[in-house]
């Protein structure tokens, strides 16, 4: 019993340590990072994001070659998110810099959960784009798996 709460002394002291020594860029940037999930998740973003998908997915299509319509969409969709995502940064954080948190976020890659490293990828990266409209497509379109009614059972054989 007194090893153990040794070990639990310990690890509470490693603990401490670890929170004592981290310096103020970490915690600006896992408040940041704080920040974008609550606002990725706020429905004011989903609104922005599915208007904006409902206005364009018409125009895409599961085939090797792009249209060029694809380009400006792309465009106009890097700025649309980009602009609320700054804005609500700033009302959330004062003093925020956008260019200094892409740069922080770059050399954190690793850091950052995967859900929220994917999502704020498709943002800038178009295959990435691409996908997440013709996903949307195909469930506008009723084409997408639908798991919603499916019954997962054990089956055990009797002896």
């Amino acid at each position: 019993m007194a090893a153990r709460l040794d070990r639990l002394e310990e690890c509470a002291a490693e603990e401490f340590t670890t929170v004592k020594t981290s310096s103020k860029e970490d915690t600006a940037f896992d408040k940041t990072i704080g920040h974008i999930q609550d606002i990725l998740l706020d429905d004011s973003f989903t609104d922005l994001q599915q208007g904006f998908m409902e206005k364009h997915y018409h125009h895409f299509e599961d085939t090797e070659e792009n249209k060029f319509i694809y380009t400006d969409i792309f465009r106009e969709y890097t700025e649309l998110v980009e602009a609320h995502l700054e804005a609500e940064l700033k009302a959330r954080i004062p003093g925020f810099k956008m260019q200094t948190f892409v740069k922080s976020l770059k050399s954190r890659e690793g850091e950052v959960g995967e859900e929220i490293f994917d999502l704020l990828l498709s943002f800038t990266d178009f295959l990435s784009f691409k996908q997440m409209f013709l996903d949307y497509k195909a469930e506008k379109e009723g084409r997408s798996l639908d798991l919603g009614g499916l019954v997962v059972s054990s089956l055990q054989c009797e002896r």
